[in-house]
């Protein structure tokens, strides 16, 4: 008689012990989170190995005790007979779970056993078993629980949930034992006559799980590599006897098993890995988009289990919840007296499909936290409910600025300005509109909001907008805004490279809504732009902290005797370069990349008009020094006022809320200042009169 452990995912425990109880009927057996444990024989063992659809492990105990120091590690397992159980010509590995007090480094933890291991193999036969991480012939376990240690011989060698037949994947794929678990829960596992649905197939495991089943394949009996193969307890006749009994049980199926997917090259990936399994001519693949599916005529009603995409990026959420939406429609229409069950680890998205939930389990997805939710398409979760937008706060403070906005846009000449500004603390959100796209940031919620309510919000506003603004949610960019810091200031947020051409008062800039946090063109200073131009004819012009250069576009437009432009960010100092050939601008135009702290202190020329627009803050590893505005505003101008000739003007503008001008400061540095904030606040931006301060700071002659 042996003792043994199961493993599996963490919410699949109670399944496990069922399919085992299932299996070997004989056997008594207890659960833990992941875990079922029975005492029984090697043949039991096999079977599990052999025919488990839910399990990661089979391990076997070889040994236990109390730990009180590092050194009960070692005397633990050195009490194994070893050589009873692999030779030393063989190969093993040791992995190690769990902590204690003395114990707190798993890597530690599998040194000490692997060192009372091969000790006992030198004292033996002044030879040792070689360690081998790549496809060891013996794999070890030790666990660790409080203060007792567990040393386990791994049976199944890799887990389980590995068949074999995945030559490739799709973008997060479920594995193979979670797929077997849904069809369980789904209920179409005590079911398997009627069809089965996958429409976001992806690399098809779902279906092709389901298809092992309805045949009554043991989902490991293809399976060469075992960790009981160099085992010398190993029973290789009672192996094969088992091998030969699982070949009798296949049957011949009918059921229909339909797998389909939007992307062809997924649908391709999906086929190969039927046909590896061995099943592919008992799935019938398609490709389609999800929300056009409908049952084959005739067919009776099924089960629909699928793993769709879950929106862990907010980018990617926009996408999705009109998706959801429109196949949560075509589901009510056409697969009425049907069973769905949908794998998410975000909730909300299942809830815009405007059904209810029949059943929810709790699972780990690799590790990421899942619920399988179960609905059923009866009446009830077929009626059509109307999303109204007339109740819905947040659309109806969008609909009264937009009614004010439209006005004020008549007398403008741009097509980008903001729209909304979390003018409902409840929806913390800014919404820029550029062109014929919306880029939507979401500010850190208070902490008194709870992350799920925020987080709901967010997807009101993401439904709302395209019925509202009338723009696709496919043009809908999302972000995070955060307290940007040093480096991070300057670094990507995404790959996608959305750029676009907008217009401003006779200007054209380049912008990209993905990849950065900043769009390229900072909307509130768009009458502070317009007052640069109107201020520097025939001046030489200097532009600090320059970003993308717009600032620089409007003094070049305003006819500037020169302009110099200078960022410490050779990504923005280009696309500044780009922003002028987009205006066909050509003359004494100067592009510097350098810190613009240190660059002034030693710079020697002389202005009519210096632009400075500095972050509130920066530790970037580019520059010599930390940079505080409110502390470091005096001496950045003292700088700047050594390279303005007398007469001329700084333009000095931030956007610290709390920031105070050192007016005696300035003073005594010859600067007489005039506060413009609100000559620069746009129309857009007057419900929010801190967005940023503005100044003009001339020097006495």
């Amino acid at each position: 008689m042996f003792e043994f452990l199961v493993t599996t995912s963490k919410g699949l425990d109670e399944l496990l012990a069922q399919e085992i109880s299932a299996l070997c009927p004989q056997l008594s057996v207890k659960t833990k989170p992941g875990q079922v444990l029975f005492s029984g024989e090697i043949e039991q063992a096999y079977k599990i190995c052999l025919w488990s659809r839910l399990a990661n492990r089979v391990l076997l105990k070889v040994a236990e005790g109390h730990v009180d120091s590092a050194e009960d590690v070692y005397q633990i397992t050195s009490s194994v007979n070893w050589t009873s159980h692999f030779s030393v010509d063989s190969t093993f590995v040791v992995d190690f779970i769990g902590a204690s007090h003395c114990i707190n480094n798993s890597q530690f933890g599998a040194l000490k056993i692997k060192d009372a291991v091969v000790d006992q193999f030198n004292v033996l036969f002044e030879s040792r078993p070689s360690v081998s991480k790549i496809a060891p012939d013996i794999r070890l376990q030790g666990r660790m629980w409080s203060d007792k240690l567990t040393v386990y011989l791994d049976l199944s060698g890799q887990s389980l949930h590995q068949r074999h037949y995945r030559t490739k994947t799709g973008l997060a794929p479920v594995k193979e034992h979670i797929a077997c678990a849904m069809l369980v829960r789904s209920g179409w596992a005590n079911n398997k006559t009627v069809p089965l649905l996958d429409p976001m197939c992806g690399a098809g495991t779902i279906a092709i799980e389901a298809a092992l089943m309805a045949a009554n394949i043991a989902p490991a009996l293809k399976r060469q590599n075992w960790g009981f193969n160099r085992w010398l307890q190993h029973d290789a006749t009672l192996w094969q006897s088992l091998l030969t009994d699982a070949e009798s049980q296949i049957i011949e199926s009918d059921t229909v098993i339909c797998a389909s997917d939007i992307d062809h090259g997924v649908v391709s990936i999906a086929k190969e890995n039927a046909d590896a399994a061995g099943v592919f001519s008992a799935i019938q693949f398609n490709t389609i988009d999800a929300c056009k599916v409908t049952p084959v005529k005739g067919q009776s009603a099924g089960y629909i289990v699928s793993n769709p995409p879950y929106g862990e990026r907010l980018s990617e959420i926009t996408a999705l919840l009109p998706v959801f939406q429109a196949w949560g429609a075509n589901l009510k229409e056409h697969f009425k007296g049907w069973n769905l069950s949908l794998l998410t680890s975000n909730r909300d998205l299942l809830r815009s499909m405007k059904m209810f939930a029949h059943k929810e389990y709790k699972l780990m997805n690799g590790k990421l936290e899942c619920q399988l939710v179960n609905f059923a398409l009866d009446e009830k979760n077929c009626i059509t409910r109307e999303v109204s937008l007339s109740n819905n706060d947040f659309a109806n403070r969008l609909a009264k600025n937009l009614k004010r906005l439209n006005k004020w846009l008549k007398t403008e000449n741009t097509n980008c300005y903001r729209i909304y500004d979390a003018d409902l603390p409840e929806y913390n959100v800014a919404i820029d509109r550029y062109g014929d796209w919306l880029v939507v940031q979401e500010y850190s919620a208070p902490k008194d909001v709870p992350a799920a309510k925020a987080k709901r919000r967010l997807h009101e506003v993401i439904v709302a907008l395209p019925q509202c603004v009338d723009v696709p949610s496919e043009q809908i960019v999302m972000k995070v805004r955060t307290q940007q810091k040093g480096k991070s200031q300057y670094e990507k947020v995404s790959q996608k490279q959305k750029t676009l051409e907008v217009f401003e008062n006779g200007a054209k800039f380049k912008l990209n809504l993905t990849d950065y946090l900043d769009t390229g063109l900072f909307l509130d200073h768009r009458l502070t732009r317009q007052l640069v131009q109107q201020r520097v004819k025939d001046k030489d012009v200097l532009n600090l902290f320059a970003y993308t250069g717009s600032v620089s576009v409007h003094a070049a437009i305003g006819k500037a005797k020169s302009v110099t432009t200078v960022d410490m960010s050779n990504t923005y100092i280009d696309w500044a370069k780009e922003n002028f050939a987009l205006n066909n601008l050509k003359g004494p135009y100067e592009f510097i990349q350098a810190d613009c702290l240190t660059w002034l202190e030693r710079h020697n020329n002389k202005y009519d008009f210096i632009f400075i627009d500095p972050p509130s803050f920066s530790n970037s590893k580019r520059m010599d020094t930390t940079w505080d505005v409110q502390r470091d505003h005096v001496a950045l101008l003292s700088n700047a006022v050594t390279c303005l000739r007398p007469g001329g003007e700084i333009m000095f503008s931030n956007n610290l809320r709390q920031f105070k001008l050192d007016e005696e400061g300035l003073g005594k540095l010859g600067l007489s200042i005039e506060n413009i904030t609100q000559k620069t606040l746009p129309e857009d931006f007057k419900r929010n009169p801190k967005i940023h301060g503005c100044w003009v700071l001339t020097l006495n002659v």
